[in-house]
């Protein structure tokens, strides 16, 4: 039986995010910082067995929720790419102040490259993971590129996204633009993990591709063969959570 500590914490703007840690019955081996993909929240399934992957090998798991997200304040239309690194930053350091910095960081899909941006200023982080993450943050404008025009005349607009509404406003997609993390990944100094799946429809498998070219040793890739992006099929996740407990064994 896995123990769930509920908590939150305040970013650099003083929302309060909500978080979880799930911790095996022994004391953990390690613990991981998990951030969640686009517009999603910490309570997707794909993150419960993923967490419940790497639970099963006496691995803990801390995850939140993005500010506009799920159970956290704030308002996702004022959020972007920044925002999103710096909330990973704040999560970071609410658990080393808690007594339990994390030694390993994975971000699924654009949390992924949040991740890469983010892990270099995490002293505690010994190993990284990306599972289905584009090589730039400008890849999810894709998303919405029917609506691009419409929020270049207005400022913004509502897009459906995973068959709900959202409003993006130009700031977002500016901020997307803006950012370059090829220069973060090609120093990272941390061992790198790059999960993907071939057939992804959503971030082809070419951002994986580099990711790992840009990456110095240590690094790994491993294709998740059938999965699609959200890994929606549970024992695809799980699959991914025991992947990534096998892979950190020599970081801890």
């Amino acid at each position: 039986m896995a123990h769930i500590e509920k908590s939150s914490f305040k970013n650099n703007q003083g929302y309060m995010l909500s978080a979880r840690l799930d911790k095996p019955d022994e004391e953990p081996r390690a613990y991981v910082l998990l951030a969640h993909c686009f517009t999603c929240n910490k309570s997707l399934r794909a993150a419960g067995h993923i967490t419940k992957g790497l639970l099963a090998q006496g691995i803990a798991v801390f995850r939140f929720d993005f500010t506009g997200l799920g159970e956290s304040e704030g308002d996702f239309s004022e959020t972007n790419f920044t925002t999103n690194v710096q909330d990973i930053l704040s999560a970071a350091d609410f658990m080393r102040q808690e007594g339990y910095a994390p030694n390993i960081i994975v971000g699924h899909s654009l949390g992924g490259t949040a991740v890469l941006k983010a892990a270099a200023l995490i002293e505690s982080v010994r190993a990284v993971v990306t599972i289905a993450s584009p090589a730039s943050p400008s890849h999810v404008a894709e998303q919405f590129s029917d609506s691009k025009k419409k929020i270049e005349e207005f400022g913004e607009a509502t897009v459906v996204l995973a068959g709900r509404n959202f409003t993006i406003k130009q700031q977002f997609i500016d901020d997307l633009e803006s950012v370059s993390i090829i220069s973060d990944i090609a120093q990272l100094k941390k061992a790198l993990l790059v999960l993907h799946a071939p057939l992804d429809e959503t971030v082809g498998v070419h951002h994986a591709a580099t990711i790992f070219q840009t990456a110095l040793h240590p690094k790994s890739y491993i294709s998740l063969d059938q999965s699609d992006h959200l890994l929606s099929k549970p024992s695809d996740a799980r699959y991914v959570g025991q992947l990534i407990a096998a892979w950190v064994e020599r970081y801890f």
